[in-house]
């Protein structure tokens, strides 16, 4: 291994052995992706609303499918292959939260159901549910203090 002296050297060192990215094939199926799965979600919902369901309950029955199917597609190895073939396409949905609960419930279950599932299911949704949580707070008391 040859040695690296200077942050010049580093920097030739680390793009000789980066790959390129291939940034516009990753946004179009990103697009493509994400579009897929909101697609699937607005047929559910037409399906609801054609069956009778209100607009909050058909909401209510396509968000529990869609999480329902990403946990389910997480915890047979394949939610993960989509992950990584569509970026931020598979994540950014609702999909992608639930898997971003069930991956580690299912990566920590050999620690048992309490420190293994219980303690590890929230490590990398937790800190979202709390900003997000925070931020809703925040901006609830604010606008009660200004607005109302």
């Amino acid at each position: 291994m040859e040695e690296i002296n200077t942050s010049k050297e580093y920097n030739d060192y680390v793009s000789k052995k980066t790959p390129d990215s291939p940034i516009l094939k990753n946004c179009f199926n990103a697009f493509w992706v994400g579009g897929l799965i909101c697609t699937i979600g607005q047929i559910l919902f037409n399906i609801c609303k054609y069956n009778g369901l209100d607009e909050t309950s058909c909401s209510t029955v396509v968000s529990i499918v869609l999480i329902g199917l990403s946990a389910f597609l997480t915890s047979i190895n394949i939610f993960n292959k989509i992950g990584k073939f569509a970026g931020a396409g598979s994540l950014v949905p609702i999909t992608g939260f639930a898997n971003s609960i069930v991956a580690p419930a299912i990566e920590y279950k050999s620690e048992g159901y309490v420190m293994g599932v219980g303690a590890k299911m929230f490590t990398v949704a937790g800190p979202v549910l709390v900003y997000g949580i925070s931020a809703a707070v925040l901006v609830g008391i604010i606008a009660k203090l200004f607005i109302f």
